[in-house]
């Protein structure tokens, strides 16, 4: 039980800290405003900088493929269109439960806007339970609690690969349907109507940072299935995205790090590798959010990065990830896209108009995401379900003495 009246004591100091932090905050901020204006005019030449000397970095700085004082407005999308979104919760496996297994709910969602259609709205359970699947990750030195939350980011790329391919298809055989018919000017026939635009979104980022601790043997089991669902989205002709509320990163402020540099050449690995702290982390621990909510209006994007992160050599050159900042009005989101969009100017315009509709309704917050999430999450009622129906399954089957741990009956039968 939680002692309010000792945890009032702190407040205080608390409210203090907080007040300073913010002032400091206010600080870094000039600083990295009055360092983006001095590396818009030197762009060409820190570019060159980071291909010269990529090898010798000790942080990963972006590329802008635009200039950096971008502020481009969204386009409003299209009246008609649909938008997919999965994912994924779990019932992590215990010693202390009557078997030791694992459950994943995939959630799907498919809305469709302007078109008269019913939304999909369910759910996708799996339930791990074979040695393979339960202990293949501890030649790794991997726990199974960690390795289900790998296979779970797997399940929500297939899953969402696999909606998006269906509804593609069933646009080209409703395309197919349409020229068939008898009654259709010959016209017509030459100029079918083109399919709906359709967006596909993930809550989070795109850049699977947790692969840059596994070694090669894990990756090889959780990046081609990934890999494999984006390529079928990019042949269906279905933009992905990933958006990330609250962002913490502070990528592209990584590209002002080289404006700071007092170094003539910005050798990481010979000036400053053994520093706590290098000459260029002027700002740190500003975030990338603070910097563009100074700078974008409502409904405008940032410029575009390409992320140059050492992870992104598991992905394919056509998956490389691109990501900008859009203020969505309730906050500075980080936007994140495969290269194959980005490099789309009317795919990327499509994709950021689509998502920003989906703010719009949502609030704040992109409804599909929040559907999708509501679909997946698995309650306390949802877990004593689902470990009843399985001691069901171990009496049928004749097994005895099923039931949970000591400990864990006297934690669920506490008399405090």
């Amino acid at each position: 039980m939680l002692d309010l009246t000792k945890l009032a004591r702190q407040m205080q100091g608390l409210s203090q800290h907080l007040t300073l932090e913010a002032a400091a905050s206010r600080q870094r901020l000039e600083v990295a405003q009055k360092l983006l204006e001095e590396a818009h005019g030197r762009q060409a030449e820190l570019e060159d900088k980071i291909e010269q000397w990529r090898d010798r970095f000790i942080f990963a700085p972006p590329v802008p493929v635009e200039p950096l004082d971008t502020c481009i407005d969204i386009p409003v999308p299209p009246k008609a269109h649909t938008v997919i979104a999965t994912d994924g919760s779990q019932i992590a496996p215990s010693h202390h439960e009557i078997a030791y297994c694992y459950l994943l709910n995939i959630g799907r969602v498919v809305l469709h806007y302007g078109q008269g259609r019913h939304p999909l709205l369910d759910s996708l359970p799996e339930v791990f339970y074979r040695p393979e699947d339960l202990y293949v990750s501890r030649q790794w030195g991997i726990r199974t609690e960690e390795w289900m939350g790998y296979r779970r980011t797997v399940s929500e790329a297939v899953v969402l690969a696999e909606l998006s391919t269906s509804w593609a298809e069933s646009q080209v055989d409703s395309q197919e349907l349409e020229n068939q018919k008898p009654d259709r000017p010959t016209s017509e026939l030459s100029n079918p109507k083109l399919a709906v635009p359709t967006l596909a979104m993930v809550d989070g980022s795109l850049l699977y940072w947790f692969l840059d601790q596994l070694p090669s043997d894990a990756c090889d089991r959780l990046i081609p299935p990934i890999m494999e669902g984006w390529s079928q989205m990019r042949l269906a002709g279905i933009p992905l995205l990933g958006y990330i509320s609250a962002s913490r990163s502070s990528e592209s402020l990584n590209f002002l790090r080289l404006q700071a540099c007092t170094y003539s050449t910005p050798n990481c690995v010979v000036h400053c590798d053994n520093l706590e702290k290098t000459p260029c982390q002027v700002f740190d621990p500003l975030r990338d959010t603070a910097l563009w909510a100074s700078r974008l209006k409502p409904g405008q994007r940032s410029t575009l990065w390409r992320s140059t992160n050492k992870i992104l050599n598991f992905y394919d050159d056509a998956q490389k990830i691109y990501f900008c900042y859009v203020h969505v009005g309730s906050e500075i989101a980080r936007i994140e896209i495969p290269a194959w969009v980005a490099e789309n100017s009317a795919l990327l315009d499509l994709s950021l108009g689509l998502m920003l509709a989906q703010i719009q309704k949502g609030y704040g917050y992109p409804v599909v995401l929040a559907e999708a999430h509501n679909q997946a999450v698995v309650k306390g009622a949802d877990r004593a379900r689902f470990f009843a129906l399985l001691e069901q399954q171990m009496i049928r089957a004749g097994l005895r003495n099923v039931g949970t741990s000591y400990k864990e009956t006297r934690k669920r039968g506490s008399i405090a």
